[in-house]
């Protein structure tokens, strides 16, 4: 079991219920927000536009989440206007990845550092690293120690580190494809085994659910089927015994509805993860409204469907469990 210190357990339980789930509201998208927003619009997206769209989701929705992720570029407005009893995550990684050199190397925020994350009010420093357990050896030691430093820096400050995983396969260019689906669970495990190893410092896993829900039995539409429903679960099952870190799920894109059914799917499992960190599952449709009408239809949106979908994954958050099980405060 992982030992804390008494600080870090402070700021975890302000990232959390007092049950100990994290239910966290992920708003830390940049480059992808910026292009959604344009194009609802059909316009370009100038940063006021972004930084009110990200103080919209913050002041309607953190009244129901645990905690609320998002980014010190644009983001910081938005964190003025959270809700009194919502923790704060702060992303230290610049949006996407270093495009200089292959490997999909992380990136750092140039004016951001853990001190700043943690006098800015932060709870957690969350770092985001592009993952593929197969690729060579001399990028994914570059990883490895990026990953260490970015640990031992929120270690110096006390505060938790929450490491974000994303897989891909640098041989495969399209991540939502069958090919990929099925090789994605075995990226998903070994990314959690290696970052699951004490040297990193990692508090928290956020990461991914073990497939694509696109191609499982029941919910593959006109696509094949690469898992049966029976199938997945065993996954979910064995990715919560990989790792004896927290872990909580990133939503990925998928629908609220998608997004409940893997939870659930999680729960029924026996799955022992400890919540979630989930975005644009959330507050996705209200960019349309917001930039196409007003702020006022993108609020409404959110005060509305956007508080339904959130109370609705809340419910679900039932089978998660408490990250106290996990982490041990020292004495």
């Amino acid at each position: 079991m992982k030992t804390i210190s008494a600080a870090v357990a402070k700021h975890m339980a302000n990232l959390s219920t007092t049950d100990g789930v994290i239910s966290a509201l992920a708003i830390d998208q940049r480059g992808s927000l910026k292009k959604m927003l344009a194009d609802a619009a059909n316009k370009p997206a100038d940063e006021t536009t972004i930084v009110d769209f990200k103080k919209a989701v913050s002041s309607e929705l953190t009244p129901y989440a645990s905690s609320i992720l998002t980014d010190p570029e644009y983001g910081l407005p938005a964190t003025k206007v959270r809700d009194k009893n919502c923790g704060l995550l702060l992303s230290y990684e610049k949006t996407g990845y270093d495009t200089t050199e292959p490997g999909r190397m992380p990136d750092l925020i140039a004016n951001q550092s853990g001190l700043r994350i943690k006098n800015e009010g932060g709870d957690a420093i969350k770092f985001l690293v592009y993952y593929d357990p197969d690729e060579g050896q001399e990028i994914n030691d570059k990883k490895q120690a990026f990953v260490e430093r970015v640990g031992a820096e929120a270690k110096a400050n006390e505060l938790p580190l929450f490491l974000e995983v994303l897989t891909y396969d640098a041989n495969i260019p399209d991540a939502k494809s069958e090919e990929f689906a099925k090789v994605k669970a075995d990226k998903v495990l070994q990314t959690m085994k290696e970052f699951s190893k004490p040297e990193y410092g990692v508090t928290v896993l956020k990461v991914e659910i073990p497939f694509n829900i696109k191609f499982v039995e029941g919910f593959n539409g006109d696509n094949n089927v690469v898992y049966t429903q029976e199938e997945a679960k065993n996954l979910l099952k064995k990715q919560s015994e990989i790792t004896d870190l927290p872990y909580i799920f990133l939503s990925a894109g998928v629908t609220s509805e998608e997004f409940i059914a893997e939870i659930k799917m999680a729960e029924e499992a026996g799955a022992d993860f400890n919540g979630v960190l989930c975005g644009r599952a959330t507050w996705k449709p209200a960019i349309k409204p917001f930039a196409a009408e007003s702020e006022e239809a993108g609020r409404k949106w959110l005060s509305t469907h956007g508080k339904e979908n959130i109370e609705n994954l809340n419910e679900a958050l039932k089978g998660a469990k408490s990250w106290r099980d996990k982490l041990e405060v020292a004495e």
